[in-house]
């Protein structure tokens, strides 16, 4: 395979517009460029949480989902492409189910925090709502693959869980809402 990047810079985006993979140049505030970097936002918060993990199965599992996302990239970026498929919403459920049946029960609303690694899988689980918004709104000028949606919904609840299983795997409490903590 040839390199993909000889030049870093082209020059082409100076004036505001940036190039599709189909050729086509958009604005770079298009809701399509928005979305496509917000995926790539989300992709690269999952790249420091699977970076700080202790988890080896759960890295495993992160970097399989940034090459989901990139696909997901690729699919916003060429029309008429489509790479997420049902499977990859069906694996996500199975993970998903696979972790949530060993953390407790929940009680109460969980606060972002408890462990740095937790941290970041709350934050991670926040842009990927922000992405979900990006593309409901994408979706509504232009028809997305109806299964990327549900990868992206799917998404961002395994990231909730994983920030319940970073919690027990670095050993510390979950960070529990308390009703009226902010009275005085």
């Amino acid at each position: 395979m040839g390199y993909r990047l000889s030049k870093i810079y082209t020059k082409t985006g100076d004036k505001g517009e940036t190039g599709m993979a189909d050729g086509s140049r958009v604005a770079k505030d298009d809701i399509k460029v928005a979305a496509i970097g917000d995926v790539d936002e989300l992709n690269s918060q999952i790249g420091l949480l699977a970076v700080e993990t202790v988890n080896l199965a759960l890295k495993d599992q992160l970097n399989r989902i940034q090459h989901i996302l990139f696909d997901l990239g690729a699919e916003l970026t060429l029309p008429a492409y489509q790479a997420i498929e049902a499977a990859h919403v069906t694996s996500l459920e199975n993970y998903l189910d696979q972790l949530n049946e060993k953390l407790a029960p929940l009680d109460e609303f969980i606060l972002p925090g408890g462990s740095r690694t937790a941290a970041l899988a709350h934050i991670s689980r926040a842009v990927c709502r922000r992405v979900e918004r990006s593309l409901v709104s994408l979706n509504k000028v232009q028809a997305l693959n109806s299964q990327a949606l549900a990868f992206i919904n799917r998404l961002s609840d395994l990231l909730f869980v994983i920030a319940r299983q970073a919690c027990v795997d670095d050993g510390v409490a979950e960070i529990y809402w308390q009703k009226g903590r902010t009275q005085t």
